[in-house]
């Protein structure tokens, strides 16, 4: 993105937000022994909330990890709060596997019992809370976006501490993969959960038959933003999951990127799917877990992307089409 060199901007005077809690409610600590208030006294901190599966927060991973980086030794501490928003985000070891894959090093205060997120009143992934040396909230983003600013204010926090960066310029960071930027300009799809609890803009005739089985099919055409299932699902409280041996979640959407959250039942197991977009193989419309023919398998619980479009951006329609039981499929997100 190319921010090296750009001139500092001013600061407007920060508030006082409030005194950073401590993180006495976390169940245990990735990368690190617990932290305590002496530990992170006389330090800047930036603590953020994230859960492993939110393609929200996965944007804002490059410019938090290059932060970490730039800033450590001018005594600025990163400190992760993975709060789940899905149960299998509760197991230690799905989060520890995803911190191992997507790079975060950083110290992570585990919080499955949402303790520490009460503690902060928080109510939002990715969030990010940024403190002085004298453990004072100072500036909060909630959401992606605005780096620059949470940036500057890093550097303005560091040298009221008296360990001012070296430089005024700021991290460049070029994302790809699931870190790469939304397109928003084209963006017209919303977030659509799949569970009862949150489901909206169902199309399949007949409607949800909450909390039991039964035959679905799709409803044709679908409008944009609508979707869709067929076969034998049971659509649950927090996910939709295939009861039969084949079956289909079909979507139309308006964005580049199309991304599912879902997971195998039981664990362990491998399902092989199919994406098919617009009644055809994705070609080199294909995102990072399935290839050029659509192909892909489901084998763990996390963020599986389908779809990575080149070119111009229109309605399209989407099938992910699986091909044994047992898939619980959560929220599709896209970019």
């Amino acid at each position: 993105m190319g921010l090296f060199g750009r001139r500092r901007a001013p600061v407007a005077e920060l508030p006082v937000e409030g005194r950073l809690p401590t993180f006495d409610g976390a169940a245990g600590w990735l990368n690190s022994s617990p932290l305590r208030p002496a530990d992170l006294r006389g330090k800047v901190v930036l603590v953020e909330f994230w859960t492993y599966t939110c393609i929200n927060w996965l944007r804002t991973l490059g410019y938090v990890r290059a932060w970490a980086e730039k800033y450590a030794d001018r005594g600025l501490v990163v400190v992760g709060v993975h709060t789940p928003e899905f149960p299998f985000e509760e197991e230690v070891d799905n989060v520890r596997r995803a911190a191992e894959d997507l790079g975060v090093d950083h110290p992570v205060a585990l919080d499955p019992d949402y303790v520490v997120w009460r503690a902060f009143a928080n109510h939002y992934w990715p969030a990010i809370y940024l403190v002085d040396a004298e453990g004072r909230i100072r500036h909060h983003q909630f959401g992606e976006g605005d780096y620059e600013g949470c940036e500057r204010v890093i550097q303005r926090l560091l040298r009221d501490a008296g360990d001012a960066p070296a430089d005024d310029d700021l991290v460049s960071v070029t994302p790809d993969g699931l870190e790469a930027q939304a397109d928003w300009a084209q963006l017209e799809s919303p977030e659509t959960y799949l569970g009862s609890e949150q489901a909206r803009r169902f199309a399949s005739p007949g409607g949800v038959a909450v909390g039991r089985s039964r035959a679905y099919v799709s409803a044709d055409p679908l409008r944009l933003n609508q979707w869709a299932l067929a076969g034998e699902w049971a659509v649950e409280r927090r996910a939709s999951v295939l009861q039969g041996d084949s079956g289909s979640l079909v979507l139309r959407y308006h964005a580049r990127d199309v991304h599912l959250v879902m997971a195998p039942r039981p664990r362990g197991t491998s399902i092989p799917f199919r994406v098919i977009l617009d009644g055809g193989p994705p070609g080199d419309a294909h995102g990072l877990d399935v290839d050029a023919d659509g192909h892909g398998a489901l084998l763990e619980p996390r963020l599986y992307q389908l779809i990575r479009a080149p070119g111009v951006i229109e309605d399209r329609t989407v099938e992910i089409a699986f091909l044994a039981p047992g898939a619980e499929t959560y929220v599709v997100t896209f970019g």
